[in-house]
C-alpha cells in the first residue's frame, strides 16, 4: 500500500512538469495556441487573424508538417477567444499553457488584450507574438524597465515607426525643417512624435515647432500658427484618422502648404471622405500594403485571396509573419521546446515577411523591419514606397 501511494505520489509530481516539458506528442504533433478578438467589439480584427491562421497552418500541414530536427511534424492549432473583453486574455494563456499543452502562443492583437496576455507569458516563461499590438507595454517590463524575454511582435511599435518616419522625411523627402502637432495625452501619439523628434534630430534634421494639443479639440489655430511662423519642410500629425481632415484644412487656411507626414492611424477610407483634396499629396506610413512588389507579399496576396475571396488586410499580413517567425524559430531551435523555441525566435536575422525585413534586436522583443509608406494620390491610398530601418 506505501509503494502504491509512492508511486503514485511520484507520478503526480512528475505530472506538475508535463506541460513546461512535453512539447511533441507522441503523434507528431506540435502544439500551438493562439488568442484572438473573435467576438465581441474587435470581431472584425479578429476575421482577419483568424482566416491568417488557419491558412498558415494549413500551408504547413498540407505539405506534409513542418520539419524540426529532421523529422515533419503536423501543426495542431488551439484557437481561443477572448471575446474582446479586457480580462479573459491573460487568463487564456494560462489555460492554453497548462490545459492545451503548447510550445508557443500567437497573439492577442489589440493592445488592451496583448499588454495582459504578454504578462501571464512572461511570468510562465513561454513565447508569445503578437501580430500588430504596438504599445510598448507589450514588450516592456514595466516594474524593472526592461524588456521582457518571451513576448515578441511582428509589427513595428509606436517609437519604432516614430524613428522610421523620421528617416524618410530626412532620405526620400529631403526634409530638414520639421514640425508636428500631436494629441499630448495619447500613449500611441505621443510614442511616435517622441520618437520622430530624436530621431530627426541625430540625423542632422532640426525640430522646429513641436505643437500638442488635447483629446476631443476641435479648433488648432494657436498651434498651427506657431508651425506656420516655423516654416517647416513638411508636418507630421501622428493622430487618430478623425481628428486630421479638420487639422490639414485649418493648416490650409493659415497658409501652410508644407506635405503632411502621417501614421498607420491615418489608414482608414473614411479620412479620403472627409479630408477630400486637402489631403492629397499626403504620406502616412502602414505595416502592409497589397500594391507592395515584394514577391513574398504578392504569394500572400494571392494565396489569401484565392482561400477567403478578398484580399488581406494588415491583421492579415502580420498574422502570417507571426506564424512565420514561429516557423523559422522552431525550425532553428530543432526542436519544440519552449525555451530553445524563445531562444531561436530572439537570434532571427534578415527575416523577409509579408509586411516587411524583420530583425530582433539583442535583448528585445521589438523588431528593427520595415514599413509600406502611402500617398493620397488622385484620392485613393496608393503605395508609394518600402521604407527600410
Amino acid at each position: 500500500m506505501k509503494k502504491g501511494w509512492l508511486l503514485f505520489s511520484l507520478l503526480a509530481i512528475v505530472s506538475l512538469f508535463l506541460p513546461a516539458c512535453a512539447a511533441v506528442s507522441s503523434s507528431g504533433v506540435i502544439k500551438i495556441g493562439a488568442i484572438g478578438e473573435l467576438t465581441g467589439s474587435e470581431a472584425a480584427l479578429g476575421a482577419s487573424f483568424k482566416n491568417a491562421a488557419d491558412l498558415a497552418v494549413k500551408k504547413v500541414n498540407d505539405s506534409g508538417g513542418l520539419e524540426v530536427g529532421g523529422k515533419k511534424y503536423k501543426i495542431l492549432l488551439t484557437m481561443l477567444d477572448n471575446a474582446s473583453m479586457v480580462g479573459r486574455s491573460a487568463a487564456l494563456v494560462y489555460k492554453l499553457y497548462e490545459q492545451n499543452n503548447v510550445v508557443a502562443i500567437i497573439g492577442p492583437n489589440a493592445d488592451r488584450f496583448a499588454i495582459p496576455a504578454s504578462e501571464s507569458a512572461e511570468r510562465i516563461e513561454i513565447s508569445l507574438i503578437t501580430p500588430r499590438s504596438t504599445n510598448p507595454k507589450t514588450t516592456l517590463d514595466t516594474l524593472t524597465g526592461q524588456p521582457k524575454k518571451y513576448v515578441f511582435r511582428a509589427c513595428l511599435s509606436d517609437a519604432g515607426q516614430g524613428s522610421l518616419l523620421a528617416r524618410f522625411a530626412l532620405e526620400k523627402l529631403g526634409a530638414k525643417k520639421a514640425a508636428a502637432l500631436y494629441d499630448a495625452q495619447a500613449d500611441y501619439n505621443r510614442a511616435i512624435a517622441e520618437s520622430f523628434k530624436q530621431t530627426f534630430e541625430a540625423g542632422g534634421g532640426q525640430m522646429v515647432a513641436f505643437e500638442t494639443y488635447a483629446s476631443g479639440d476641435k479648433h488648432f489655430s494657436d498651434q498651427l500658427t506657431e508651425i506656420k511662423a516655423a516654416n517647416p519642410d513638411l508636418v507630421l500629425l501622428p493622430n487618430d484618422y478623425s481628428d486630421i481632415p479638420l487639422q490639414v484644412q485649418q493648416a490650409h487656411i493659415l497658409g501652410i502648404y508644407a506635405p503632411f507626414l502621417g501614421s498607420d492611424s491615418w489608414a482608414n477610407t473614411e479620412l479620403l471622405r472627409r479630408c477630400g483634396m486637402d489631403c492629397e499629396g499626403s504620406y502616412f506610413s502602414t505595416h502592409f500594403s497589397t500594391e507592395d512588389p515584394s514577391p513574398v507579399t504578392q504569394e500572400f496576396v494571392a494565396a489569401y485571396t484565392a482561400q477567403y475571396e478578398s484580399p488581406p488586410d494588415e491583421t492579415a499580413a502580420l498574422t502570417d509573419d507571426a506564424f512565420k517567425l514561429l516557423w523559422r524559430a522552431l525550425q532553428a531551435a530543432g526542436v519544440a521546446d519552449r525555451q530553445a523555441i524563445r531562444d531561436a525566435l530572439a537570434k532571427i536575422s534578415q527575416f523577409q515577411g509579408v509586411t516587411g525585413s524583420i530583425q530582433f534586436q539583442p535583448g528585445s522583443g521589438d523588431p528593427l523591419k520595415s514599413a509600406s509608406i502611402m500617398q493620397i494620390k488622385n484620392g485613393i491610398f496608393t503605395f508609394f514606397a518600402t521604407a527600410n530601418p
